[in-house]
């Protein structure tokens, strides 16, 4: 890859309060709540939901965004995307869902044009998925949100995404866990006298990603946002070229990671 980290940004910007979440998870609801009561004013608040991955039409993707809007108690929402370009027990399968996801993207258009939405975009599109798009929108996709860790990068995608202007978040940039007893991984972090979690981070940052990462641990939520060190550019391509991880353990069922829902 030529100049891998020119990217790369210099400071690490503080007290973004980004909230993601998505009408799979089954609460909007409780996230709408914490809103209310947290005391923080709206506009400092950048609210992520996501469009089910099992609704592939117009109407019903028009419906469950009018939905997510009741149940969060927001006039908008920051950032809608596709949860996935299949339904889930589909995932990465051979129908592919092109015409569907133009249909889905339609109704995505029009609640960006009511401002029911500040910007739209996708999550876990492959190339040609997020060519389908392209070819026929309107508003053009502002995000890809895919999987993005160390030991598995995808710059293909990345750059393809980037080529287009759009923005590339990481979600599991820790890889749900399961890169923390990486040996490698572990003695890099060593030498710059930080965790694993917080030199993966660093990384994704490195790489000009949005890196979205989550903890119920006050304490890991306070060290995660102390990224102020530089990762230098050949431990970047160490970290670049890691080996795929190949088994997420308690993780691996779940279908951004290979499995299968049953």
């Amino acid at each position: 890859m030529n100049q891998p980290y020119i990217r790369r940004q210099h400071h690490v910007q503080r007290d973004v309060r980004i909230i993601d979440t998505a009408q799979a998870y089954g609460n909007e609801a409780g996230v709408g709540e914490a809103i209310r009561i947290c005391g923080v004013a709206r506009e400092e608040l950048f609210i992520t939901t996501k469009v089910a991955a099992e609704l592939k039409k117009f109407d019903a993707v028009t419906q469950s965004i009018d939905e997510s809007l009741a149940k969060l108690g927001l006039e908008y929402i920051d950032l809608l995307i596709i949860h996935s370009p299949q339904p889930w027990k589909e995932f990465r399968g051979e129908k592919r869902y092109f015409e569907e996801n133009k249909e889905v993207w339609k109704a995505m258009e029009a609640a960006y044009k009511a401002r029911k939405v500040k910007a739209i975009g996708l999550s876990n599109f492959l190339e040609d998925d997020v060519e389908d798009i392209l070819s026929s929108c309107e508003v053009k996709p502002m995000v890809n949100q895919i999987l993005a860790h160390v030991s598995n990068t995808p710059m293909p995608l990345i750059e393809f995404c980037w080529k287009h202007d759009i923005l590339v978040e990481a979600y599991s940039p820790i890889a749900h866990g399961a890169i923390l007893d990486h040996a490698e991984v572990k003695a890099i972090a060593d030498q710059y006298g930080v965790s694993v979690a917080q030199l993966c981070l660093r990384y994704g940052i490195q790489l000009g990603l949005v890196v979205l990462s989550k903890t119920a641990n006050p304490d890991h939520m306070r060290t995660n946002a102390t990224l102020d060190f530089m990762i230098s550019d050949a431990d970047m391509e160490t970290l670049l070229n890691t080996a795929h991880i190949q088994d997420y353990g308690e993780h691996s069922f779940f279908p951004v990671f290979g499995g299968k829902l049953t």
